[in-house]
């Protein structure tokens, strides 16, 4: 009997610990394995909520209807609705007891933000972010204590352990799991009473499904930052039944530097030690394909810059500035991550410092004129130099009457030294996968749940398509940690 238990979960991420501990609250006898020796560094820092405990402090309320309209606009409603209402409906619960159960009795807090400001309807923004810190705004890196609650509850966790296969019985519902010792090789069956929950994430790490589901993700993206991801659960759940998501989504941020001449097609680096790595890149400077000529406006969501730069020539793109643009990273006013300063990367000397690293080592060329730099990023020329000085017009008169950028994020490219960088998709992870419902059990092609079979985080799907709404800061990890809660939850009352 100790090779059984009541839930078994395949992945200790943000779905997976949180399924894992949901169902273990329920009093359920849950083992939680994953592939490699650690998860303790997975665990996002952002988290997105319209109503918690944290925001109320804040005197924040997120409109529930208008971010759901909104959501269901920008995926053309090719989702799941039921999907996202269970998520508006829920993710405030786990704010919270992520907040009362981790945070706080390690000294951890969920600090609310408040720049939801745009001004253009391709900038609609809300104020769903948490960033999850401490008290003294530092980064709260809060895996270990995720873990730890883990074990407190009874949890049996088995690192380097991967799922090979889902066991059905002669009905179709699954039993268990096979699994394999990442260093011997051993196989070992688990039974499960009650139900599997799959939580391994996307693909992104695995090419050939790339190049399969996601064609030309393979060809935007110049790297990808989930070498777990490797789309072993999601072949599990097909090999049983299962529907998947039939176009793909995915997350990309556009700061994937390569060196001039980088051919696209035949660059997919997959590492998660960020090789490449160019945070300004989801600043919206100026922008031009690899002819000199800008193409769009860079003010959009950062994946939609790499998708309008997948219908130029060669998939990349080149970043202009000059010296002078560093000294005012502040007023482009960006959300995220990438926002200058705490919760974002990093502040205007530790931009710098960036640049010259990434000049040391080649990507980011600088130079006196326009013209060397448009040699040293082998841009035509007479192209980059028209570019510059038209966009500089712009800049200058207030107004780009080419694309419509906002005033407040025009600035001019007009001051030696200038500099420029090559770029491509950097991917951080594939969001569709199996077909669930709203009660995260894992749906066949009839739309019928096979029984005992769950799946949340990135491996499940019917949530996102296309591209991901960077302007709902917070939403991947809410939607694995809402929709882990709610498998581990389900499972365990089955």
């Amino acid at each position: 009997m100790e090779n059984t238990y009541d839930v078994i979960i395949a992945g200790a991420s943000n779905a997976g610990a949180m399924a894992a501990c949901a169902a273990a609250e329920k009093g359920a006898k849950v083992l939680l394995i994953d592939k490699q020796g650690s998860s303790r560094f997975l665990f996002r820092s952002f988290f997105a909520a319209l109503d918690s405990n944290a925001q109320r402090r804040a005197g924040i309320k997120v409109d529930k209807a208008k971010l759901m309209n909104f959501l269901t606009l920008f995926f053309q409603d090719n989702v799941d609705e039921r999907l996202l209402w269970t998520w508006a409906n829920h993710a405030d619960e786990t704010a919270n007891w992520l907040e009362d159960n981790i945070l706080k009795p390690n000294g951890g807090v969920l600090r609310p933000q408040k720049d939801a400001h745009y001004e253009t309807v391709v900038n609609t923004a809300f104020n769903t972010e948490l960033a999850i810190a401490t008290p003294d705004n530092g980064w709260a890196h809060y895996g270990d204590w995720v873990i730890d609650k883990v074990k407190e509850l009874g949890v049996t966790l088995k690192y380097n352990t991967k799922l090979e296969e889902l066991v059905t019985d002669d009905s179709g519902a699954v039993t268990g799991v096979i699994t394999s010792d990442r260093e011997s090789g051993e196989k070992t069956e688990y039974k499960a009473n009650k139900g599997v929950i799959i939580c391994t994430g996307g693909y992104g790490a695995n090419v050939e499904l790339m190049k399969k589901w996601d064609p030309l993700g393979y060809k935007k993206n110049v790297y990808s930052d989930g070498p777990r991801d490797d789309g072993s659960g999601i072949l599990a759940g097909l090999k049983v039944g299962a529907a998947r998501d039939e176009e793909p989504a995915e997350i990309i941020f556009d700061r994937g530097a390569v060196p001039v001449g980088t051919k696209a097609e035949d660059h997919y680096v997959i590492d998660f030690k960020d090789p490449g790595y160019f945070w300004m890149g989801a600043y919206p400077l100026l922008k031009v394909n690899l002819k000199g000529e800008r193409f769009g406006n860079e003010s959009v969501p950062y994946q939609f810059d790499i998708n309008a730069m997948a219908k130029q020539p060669g998939y990349l793109e080149a970043q202009i500035w000059s010296e002078d643009t560093m000294d005012h990273l502040a007023q482009f006013d960006t959300q995220g991550c990438s926002r200058l300063g705490w919760p974002g990367i990093y502040n205007t000397e530790e931009n710098k410092e960036e640049i010259q690293r990434r000049i040391d080592d080649g990507l980011v060329k600088k130079a006196d004129t326009i013209e060397e730099l448009a040699e040293k990023l082998n841009l035509p020329k007479d192209n980059l130099v028209n570019s510059v000085k038209r966009y500089n017009e712009m800049c200058e008169k207030g107004v780009d009457t080419d694309f419509g950028k906002e005033k407040f994020r025009l600035f001019p490219v007009d001051k030696a030294p200038y500099y420029g960088v090559i770029m491509g998709g950097r991917l951080l992870a594939t969001l569709d996968g199996l077909r669930i419902n709203t009660k995260m059990e894992v749906i066949d092609q009839n739309g019928d749940p096979i029984p005992h079979l769950y799946a949340a985080g990135n491996a499940s799907g019917g949530f996102f398509w296309g591209s991901y709404p960077d302007r709902i800061p917070g939403l991947t990890c809410s939607h694995a940690q809402t929709f882990g809660r709610l498998a581990g939850q389900y499972a365990a009352e089955n």
